[in-house]
């Protein structure tokens, strides 16, 4: 460590700061410190690491992708299941769709109990293992049962059960599935696709089972407001570019008047089916299945957050109508400042539990607008709604995004750091960074972060200390309550470069730019940083620079963990050779 004056100048905004900090120094190789790049994979659960040809067999179509299994499983039975009679009841299998409004599944599901005479019912799994392999957080299934618990009393005022079924090892689920429906008499279950990969697996499986036991399972598009696969380029590809897939998408939406088709709630069951007595059981289920050690929140966490993320369809409803009320007008100017409070509408969770359906968010932007075109607020908001869409369509086309593989395979010959104390650092906030170590104490505390602090932290790890972009992904599905694959994937993607339409590889956040620009006063740090809430003016940017050695020394704030122009030279090499673009 450098001997340090008592009194030092601020450094100039630029890329380079003034003083070096303690630095580690790079390992050579990237299984040389701490943990390896496989423990970034649950081996438990999945296969080693897919090969590059694998990746390119998937891209020239020689592989047909786990979605083009399913649909044409469901093509392929189609008829078989159209001449299924009508048994005792119809069901709807809730996923992430834990609502009543703008659910096709659902309204499907009723269409088919209507028209056969029968009652419809529904069905929700509790698949441990899967919440395992998924790496779902415990705020995340903590929101899931708050929501399950509203959702099965809004359903019973319509008298439809609904039943909440237990399952301890995800192979289990078709088969659970199968059983429930012959206990129950299920002649016809409905459901909302997910787009993963093991998802559509087993859904393809849970097709061609159930013709064979005279279940018809039928699985229907809900989460995108455009369906996947729809919009091709010139070319008749699919978009591998989010701006040209806007410019097509938006168009479509208005001249198609989706959002004039929005799928109205289920009715009530009629009385004369007796649905209460004949399925009494479900109805009579008053406890939910309790998660996993290591996925329970505790009692102190679970009201804490359950206060600040309140769950179900109305508060969805209500915080959406808040948002255009109050805050949307605003939303071009402040969506990136974490320092202002509305500034974005914090609805992610609702989107990723479905409690809160993406038409029904900008048929209600459209509606709120008040000018003949929408101005910068909407449009904006309706805009950021659209990547969701695009991040879907990613995992369909490109299934090895799901599979812990980059987009652009060339980059998984980046050379990572794996430093478990610089990991440890990043995941408490103490990197000595104060806009990064704010963003990840926001996430310890809320299971939440504002989106530019997602984007400022995730580039500190994969350009500033190097290391793997899939710890940092997994790290974030195991913490955030709104966690959800495709977008986080590929925003970590993004950040690290190596995903679809992502920023170029030289493209390094300066942590200290991004600080001052977004948090220019400094009110987001202080709020998560309490060390540093003494600090005044523009040193709560920068305080180990910024501030005398002997004022820096009291706050009891860790020195920067990494110099950034050292980090950010080391990164530009390391992925210079990965990419094979060092030359002679």
């Amino acid at each position: 460590m450098p001997p340090r004056a008592a009194k030092r100048k601020a450094p100039p905004t630029d890329e380079a700061p003034t003083k070096k900090a303690n630095i580690v120094s790079p390992t050579p190789h990237h299984h040389a410190s701490g943990t390896s790049r496989d423990e970034a994979i649950l081996r438990e659960f999945y296969p080693p690491e897919m090969s590059n040809e694998r990746v390119q067999a998937y891209r020239d179509g020689d592989i047909p992708t786990p979605y083009h299994q399913l649909t044409g499983t469901l093509q392929s039975t189609e008829l078989q299941r159209q001449n299924i009679k009508p048994n005792k009841a119809v069901a709807h299998w809730f996923r992430w769709d834990l609502r009543l409004h703008d659910n096709t599944g659902l309204h499907k599901a009723h269409e088919a109990a209507t028209a056969g005479g029968v009652p419809l019912i529904c069905l929700y799994v509790f698949s441990h293992e899967d919440f395992h392999a998924h790496c779902t957080s415990p705020a995340r299934i903590d929101l899931t049962l708050r929501s399950l618990r509203i959702l099965k009393g809004d359903l019973e005022k319509l008298d439809i059960p609904l039943w909440v079924e237990e399952v301890a090892e995800r192979k289990h689920v078709p088969g659970t599935i199968l059983n429930w429906c012959q206990k129950w008499g299920v002649s016809s279950v409905h459901a909302n696709m997910e787009y993963e990969v093991d998802e559509l697996r087993r859904d393809a499986k849970l097709v061609a089972a159930g013709v064979k036991k005279d279940i018809s399972f039928n699985v229907h598009h809900d989460t995108c407001v455009v369906e996947p696969m729809v919009l091709r380029s010139g070319s008749e590809k699919p978009y591998a570019v989010f701006t040209p897939f806007f410019k097509k998408w938006e168009p479509y939406v208005w001249r198609n008047k989706l959002l004039d088709k929005l799928s109205p709630s289920p009715g009530k069951n009629h009385p004369d089916l007796n649905t209460r007595e004949s399925f009494k059981e479900l109805f009579e289920q008053t406890s939910f299945p309790v998660p996993n050690e290591g996925k329970r929140l505790s009692e102190k966490d679970a009201a804490r957050l359950a206060k600040l993320w309140p769950a179900g369809e109305h508060e969805a409803l209500a915080r959406l109508q808040l948002f255009l009320e109050e805050h949307v007008a605003k939303y071009a100017d402040r969506r990136d400042r974490p320092d202002i409070e509305g500034g974005t509408s914090s609805l992610s969770l609702h989107f990723a539990a479905g409690t809160l359906s993406a038409r029904q968010a900008v048929r209600a932007a459209r509606d709120h607008n008040k000018r003949l075109s929408l101005d910068a607020g909407h449009h904006g908001w309706i805009r950021e709604i659209c990547f969701r869409d695009f991040y879907k369509n990613i995992l369909l086309v490109h299934p090895h995004v799901c599979m812990s593989k980059a987009y652009h395979e060339e980059y998984h010959n980046v050379v990572w750091e794996y430093n478990d104390e610089h990991f440890r650092r990043w995941t408490e906030g103490k990197t000595g960074y104060p806009i990064v170590d704010a963003g990840m104490r926001q996430l310890a505390s809320d299971k939440f972060v504002h989106n530019r602090c997602r984007m400022i932290v995730a580039s500190f790890l994969c350009k500033d200390l190097l290391l793997d972009w899939r710890k940092g992904e997994r790290f974030f599905m195991e913490h955030l309550i709104d966690g959800d694959f495709a977008s986080n994937n590929a925003g970590w993607q993004f950040c690290s470069s190596s995903g679809t339409d992502a920023q170029p590889y030289f493209r390094i956040f300066n942590p200290l730019l991004q600080s001052e620009k977004f948090d220019p006063e400094g009110h987001y740090i202080r709020k998560w940083v309490p060390e540093l809430r003494g600090v005044r003016g523009k040193a709560i940017h920068d305080p180990y620079a910024r501030l005398p050695a002997s004022e820096f020394k009291k706050l009891g704030y860790p020195e920067p963990i990494v110099e950034h122009k050292f980090a950010r030279d080391r990164a530009l090499e390391r992925y210079k050779t990965g990419l094979g673009k060092n030359t002679l």
